[in-house]
C-alpha cells in the first residue's frame, strides 16, 4: 500500500521477505567480521562476500548499482563510505574498517553496515565506533509509530554531538524493499517532531555515519570513495528497521539466512 507521502507500507509477509534478505546480510557480515585481521586485503573481503552470498542463494545488491564495481563497500579509517575493495589495500593493526553490504533474496533487498577494529585499535578509535553504534541504537528506538523522521535524525545528532563528534550530512539513510533505495530519505540529523510521520509498515534503512573531526567529506578520483575532508577517522553502522504497531524491529538478526 502506498502512503500519501509515496512511502510504501509493507504487509507482515512483505516485511518477512525483507527480513530474510537482511538475515543473509547479517550472516555474511558476521563471517567477515570474524576474519578481519592485519594482512587481509580488502579485495579478499569482496571475494568472501560474493562467495557467501552465492552459498545462501542470494545476489549482491551493490554490484553494478549505478556502476559500483564490487559486491561490498569496504571503507578504511578516513574513508566514510563506498570504499572500493582493492588487492592493493591491506588492513593494518589498529585500522577501522567499515563494511556496508546489501543482498537481494527472492526479489527483496536487505542492507546493513558495521565498523570493525582491526586487531588492537586505539581507545580513541574504539570510542568513535561505540558512539556510532549507540547512535544507531537510539535512532532505531525512535523509529516507532507516532514519531517523525526528525525524531530519528535528532536521536543520532544529539548523541554524536554530545560526544564531540560530527554527523555526516552528505549521505542519508533510505527506505528499502523491492529496490535498494526507496522513499523516504532518512537524515542523521534533524529536529524532534518534524518531518514525515512514521506509520506501521514502513521499512527504513537507518545508517549513521560519524566523523571524529568535522562533518565535511570529499570524493576521491574513483568517483565512489568518500573520505573525511580533514583526514580523521569515520565510522558507519546500519540496520534495516520495520516500523510496527509494537515498535521498531531490526530485521535479519535472527538466524543467518538461507543455506546455514
Amino acid at each position: 500500500m502506498l502512503h500519501p507521502d509515496r512511502v510504501t507500507l509493507r504487509t507482515a509477509e512483505e516485511i518477512a521477505g525483507i527480513g530474510a534478505a537482511c538475515a543473509v546480510v547479517h550472516g555474511v557480515l558476521e563471517e567477515i567480521r570474524a576474519l578481519v585481521a592485519p594482512g587481509l586485503a580488502t579485495a579478499e573481503i569482496d571475494r568472501l562476500a560474493a562467495a557467501r552470498l552465492a552459498e545462501r542463494g542470494a545476489s549482491p545488491a551493490f554490484l553494478g548499482y549505478h556502476g559500483y564495481p564490487a559486491t561490498i563497500c569496504v571503507s578504511v579509517n578516513e574513508q566514510v563510505v563506498h570504499g572500493i575493495p582493492s588487492a592493493r589495500q591491506v588492513l593494518r593493526e589498529g585500522d577501522l574498517v567499515s563494511l556496508d553490504f546489501g543482498a537481494v533474496l527472492d526479489g527483496w533487498y536487505g542492507d546493513a553496515a558495521i565498523t570493525v577494529p582491526v586487531g588492537r585499535a586505539s581507545p580513541e578509535a574504539l570510542r568513535l565506533v561505540e558512539t556510532t553504534r549507540e547512535a544507531l541504537d537510539r535512532a532505531v528506538a525512535a523509529a516507532r509509530p507516532g514519531n517523525r523522521l526528525g525524531d530519528v535524525g535528532a536521536a543520532v545528532q544529539r548523541h554524536v554531538e554530545a560526544m564531540g563528534y560530527s554527523v555526516v550530512r552528505d549521505f542519508v539513510g533510505h527506505g528499502i524493499g523491492r529496490q535498494l533505495h526507496e522513499p523516504p530519505q532518512i537524515p542523521n540529523f534533524g529536529s524532534p517532531g518534524t518531518g514525515l510521520l512514521l506509520r506501521p509498515g514502513m521499512v527504513l534503512a537507518i545508517e549513521p555515519m560519524v566523523n571524529a573531526g568535522g562533518a565535511e567529506v570529499d570524493l576521491l578520483g574513483d568517483g565512489w570513495t568518500a573520505v573525511t575532508a580533514d583526514g580523521r577517522l569515520s565510522a558507519h553502522f546500519e540496520h534495516t528497521v520495520a516500523v510496527t504497531g509494537d515498535g521498531p524491529v531490526v530485521l535479519g538478526l535472527e538466524g543467518t539466512g538461507r543455506g546455514d
